[in-house]
This record gives C-alpha cells, structure tokens and sequence, in this order.
C-alpha cells in the first residue's frame, strides 16, 4: 500500500481509545476497574425522551433520510431553548444546525473555515479535538495557557499582535473540560471584542452550560451584543440530557459560519435519525425541572472527590459547573502520567492525567463524576490508602 496521508500517520491516537485497551485487559484478569476517566453520563435520559424515541421510532414514515441539517421540528427547538435558556433570538432557518454529536461539528469547523498554514488560537488546556482538528487541516496554533492564578481563563493581551493578527479561529470552553473553570459575560464581551477587533471567528464549546451546581447558571458567548457576528456555539445533548450515545447536538450563531458548516457536512454525511430528532425536540422544549434533581446528584459526587482529594493533599478547587474535578498533584508526586499509570495497576482505578490535555495540564489530573455515588467513593477511598502507603 502506498503511504497513506503525512497528517493522519502523524496524528497520535485518541487517549481514551488507546486507554480502553489497556482496561479490558485489566478486567480480562479479574481487576474491578472503577472508570472516573471518562465524560459519559451513567444515568439515563428522562422517560419522556425515551418515550418519544420509542413512540416515533414506530412510525413506518420516520425510517428514511431527514432533512439535512436536521428536521425543522428540532432547529424550531433549539431556537426556543435559546430563547428560554438564554434570552437570545436564534434563527431556526439561518442560525441553527443539528450536528451528529457536538464532536463532529467542532473537528468539521476546522475543515470548514481553515486554509494550510492558517492560524488557530487553542486553549491550553484543550478538549483534544480541537488540537487533531487544526492538525489535519494542516493549520498552526498558537496556545492560549489557562492558569490558576487567571482562573483558567485565556489572557487575551497575552497573545502576540501578529499571533492575533493571523489568527482565523479562536477556541473558547466554558464551563471548561478539563479544569471545570467558568466565565462570566464580561469575559465573553472581552472575547467577542478581542474577535472583532482581529477579525476572528471565536468557536465556543459550551456541553456544559446545564451541568451547574450551588445555584450557578452559566451564560450563553451570544448573551453579549454583536456576539453572532464574530461566533459560533456548539452545544450537544450529551451531558445536558444523559444522550451522550445518541449523537445528537447542535451549531448555533454566526450566520455565514452555519452556512459554511451545512454544506461540508451535506457532502459527508445524511443528517440524524429522525426519532432521535423528535426525542431531542422533546428534551429541549419540554419542563427541565428533572435537570435540577439531576444536577443535585453530581454535585454530591463532586463533593465526594473535593473533600477526597484535598484530604490527599492535592490542590484544587470546588468547581460550580461541568462533570470533572481538576486537581494539582499532592508535592509527592511528580509525573501524572505516572501517577495514573500506577494508581490504575494498583488500585483498578482510572483517572486521566492532565498532560493529554496540553502542557498546562503537565501537573494535574483530571476526574469525571459520571459513575455512581457508591463507587466514587470506593474508587477515592482506594486512592487515599494507596497514597498513604508511597
């Protein structure tokens, strides 16, 4: 076989495929794995939505091709949710796309609005698609490091002139995966400013605005004026819903970068089962009150690792919304990679080292809060004699 593409030899495999490995191989010798690596809800979609699914999928006429783009039903949805939500008009025909998931929009963005050689500013840390989706645009990056001391936010005046000059695309995540971090709308005003002064479109990854806890809301990138002409928000049913295995999200926003969107994915892929896109339409427009019992769940686990973690000397803090705890390591400790490595052969528990997430993550471990209560705190009451003992 001839050589395949310079870019996808040279693309590092995704961690968590290459990690799956490693745990079945694990729990093939009889070791009780506890995950608390991965982001993939444990509880299921409320009833209604299942109802729904079930209910169209018996439709003999729901089975062939939906529209692309998704069905006017759910962009009609989207739009409402926008509005309730966020107090923000979203144009159901022109400023909403339904995505196969949010993951495949954000690496097919890159596609999209990228030339090689253009210039992308990443956060750093970064959920990993956004780096594999610059990179097999042949694209540069610039990172934008999220620090502690700037509570993981991205310093804007930081960033060189030219870097900015050049930049095409900007990357922002808030509520933040990995490090759980927020942001307000006078960041947001910030970023939409700092975009229109260079001439950039800021690509914002919010999976995580319904997933808040102690009585945070987050906001909405396009809650601030003028926002829709530099942006474009990408949102998903995953986390919100419990849908993660659905593949069911959405674009939102920048009228010409939705455009732009739907006709790259018009020639790679044909939209969504249309009973998913009913059952989405019913979990957007209908009462969210569940959200609230929901949210109360994983804020408990989320105190469950706190008080864990900071017990073993690890540094971090109480995050208010997303599904991850974030945390330094204890000063004993020096290589997360190792840290995870050995935690896991010794103990069964996963956690996922912060370097995978960019060299800002080089000291840090990130843990999900998607496995029930129980096993939380059977995977930290595991870490805890295992530290005490090195």
């Amino acid at each position: 076989m001839k050589q395949p593409s310079k870019t996808v030899a040279n693309l590092k495999p995704y961690f968590f495929a290459s990690l799956n490995t490693v745990l079945a191989d694990l729990q093939e010798k009889g070791v009780d794995v506890i995950r608390l690596d991965m982001g993939s809800p444990d509880l299921p979609p409320a009833s209604f939505i299942i109802d729904k699914l079930v209910e169209s999928a018996k439709n003999p006429k729901k089975h062939g091709y939906s529209p692309a783009g998704g069905s006017p039903g759910f962009l009609k949805a989207v739009s409402t949710y926008y509005k309730r939500r966020f107090d923000v008009e979203i144009d159901p025909q022109t400023e909403t796309l339904a995505l196969i998931g949010s993951k495949e929009g954000l690496f097919n963005l890159n596609r999209t609005m990228l030339n090689p050689g253009d210039m992308v500013l990443l956060p750093d840390p970064y959920y990993p698609v956004y780096l594999a989706g610059a990179q097999l645009a042949d694209a540069r990056y610039h990172f934008m490091p999220l620090i502690k001391e700037n509570n993981f936010l991205p310093d804007f005046d930081a960033i060189p002139e030219n870097i900015a000059r050049e930049a095409k695309i900007m990357w922002l995540n808030y509520p933040n995966n990995p490090t759980g971090a927020v942001a307000d709308l006078d960041f947001f005003k910030r970023a939409v400013a700092f975009a229109k002064k260079n001439d950039i479109l800021i690509a914002h990854d919010a999976p995580y605005c319904d997933l808040c806890f102690d009585g945070y809301e987050a906001p909405s990138i396009l809650e601030v004026e003028g926002a829709k002409d530099v942006a474009v928000e990408f949102n998903s049913l995953s986390k919100t819903y419990n849908m993660a295995g659905w593949r069911i999200g959405m674009a939102v926003g920048n009228k010409e970068a939705i455009r732009l969107l739907a006709n790259y994915k018009s020639q790679i892929d044909s939209s969504i089962f249309m009973p998913i896109l009913d059952a989405g339409q019913a979990a957007l427009t209908a009462d969210q009150g569940w959200l609230v019992e929901r949210n109360k769940i994983y804020e408990k686990r989320r105190d469950v690792v706190y008080n864990g973690l900071k017990d073993c000397g690890f540094e971090l803090d109480l995050p208010k919304a997303a599904l991850y705890v974030w945390a330094k390591l204890p000063p004993k400790f020096h290589d997360p990679l190792k840290f995870c490595a050995d935690l896991l052969n010794d103990t069964g528990v996963s956690m996922t080292p912060g370097v995978v997430y960019g060299p800002s993550g080089a000291d840090y471990i990130r843990i999900s809060i998607v496995i029930p209560t129980d096993r939380i705190e059977e995977a930290v009451g595991r870490m805890q004699a295992w530290i005490a003992a090195q």
